[in-house]
C-alpha cells in the first residue's frame, strides 16, 4: 500500500510539472451542505456555493450558486437532478458587471465502487445550458478515486487522499470542450465536518488553441445527519 501512495504522489506531480506551462495561480472556494440519502431514506439533496479568484487569494473573478435533489436507486447508484446559476466577472472592472451570465439544468448518475481502501466514483452527467440566453448541450464524465490513509474506511478522524480527472464534451465543434484534474488531501473530522485542500487544473479547447490555468481548491462540507438514517460509507466528492 506504500508503494501504491508513492506511485500515485509521482503522478500527481507530474501532472503538475505537464500544465507548468501555466504560470497564474488561482483559487477555487467551495462550501457544500449535503442531505445524503440511504436505503430508508431515499431523497436527499445538496446546495453549494463556489467562488474562484484570478490570482491567490486575490482578483475575484467568479461565483457560481446550486442545488440539487438526489434519490438513492441502491446504495452505490444514486440519481440527481440539479440546477445553478453562474457568473464571470472581468477581475479588473468588477463594477461592469458580468461578462457571462449562465443557467444551468442537469440529471445525473453516480455510480461508486468499493475496493477496501480504494473507492471510486463514476459520475456521469447531461447538462442543458443558457449561456448569455443561448442554448447549448454539455455531456461530462467523471472518475474520481478516493484512498483513506489511516483508516479502511473514510469516517470520522480519516485522512484521505481524492484524485480525479473529468472530460466535457458538447455537440458542438470542438466537441472536446475541457478537461479537469484534480489532486487533494483531506480530513473527514466527524459524522459532519470534512474538508480538502489540494490542487485543480483546467483546461479549454477551442477550434484554433487550448489554455489551462492551475488553480488552489479549498473546500468544506457539512451533512445533515438524519434521525434513524441506515449507515454507510458516504464517499466526501466534490459536487462541482
Amino acid at each position: 500500500m506504500k508503494k501504491l501512495y508513492f506511485i500515485l504522489f509521482v503522478l500527481v506531480i507530474g501532472s503538475s510539472a505537464v500544465f507548468a506551462q501555466d504560470s497564474k495561480l488561482g483559487t477555487w472556494g467551495i462550501a457544500t451542505v449535503v442531505l445524503p440519502g440511504d436505503s430508508v431514506h431515499k431523497w436527499g439533496g445538496y446546495s453549494e456555493l463556489q467562488i474562484r479568484t484570478n490570482t491567490a487569494f486575490s482578483q475575484f473573478q467568479y461565483y457560481e450558486a446550486k442545488a440539487g435533489v438526489s434519490y438513492d436507486l441502491d446504495k452505490n447508484f444514486i440519481a440527481l437532478l440539479g440546477t445553478g446559476t453562474y457568473h464571470t466577472y472581468d477581475f479588473a472592472d468588477l463594477s461592469a458587471g458580468p461578462l457571462t451570465n449562465e443557467f444551468r439544468v442537469w440529471e445525473q448518475m453516480t455510480v461508486n465502487q468499493f475496493l477496501y481502501r480504494l473507492k471510486f466514483e463514476h459520475r456521469y452527467r447531461v447538462e442543458q445550458r443558457w449561456v448569455n440566453g443561448d442554448y447549448r448541450n454539455r455531456f461530462r464524465y467523471r472518475l474520481n478515486m478516493f484512498i483513506p490513509l489511516n483508516n479502511t474506511k473514510i469516517v470520522a478522524k480519516t485522512w484521505f487522499l481524492s484524485l480525479f480527472d473529468e472530460v466535457f464534451f458538447n455537440n458542438k465543434a470542438p466537441n472536446f470542450e475541457r478537461n479537469r484534474v484534480s489532486a487533494a488531501l483531506g480530513y473527514q473530522f466527524d459524522k459532519k465536518w470534512i474538508v480538502q485542500a489540494g490542487w485543480i487544473n483546467q483546461r479549454n479547447y477551442t477550434v484554433t488553441q487550448s489554455s489551462g490555468k492551475n488553480n488552489i481548491m479549498l473546500m468544506l462540507m457539512y451533512r445533515i445527519n438524519r434521525k434513524n438514517a441506515v449507515q454507510k460509507e458516504q464517499l466526501p466528492t466534490t459536487t462541482d
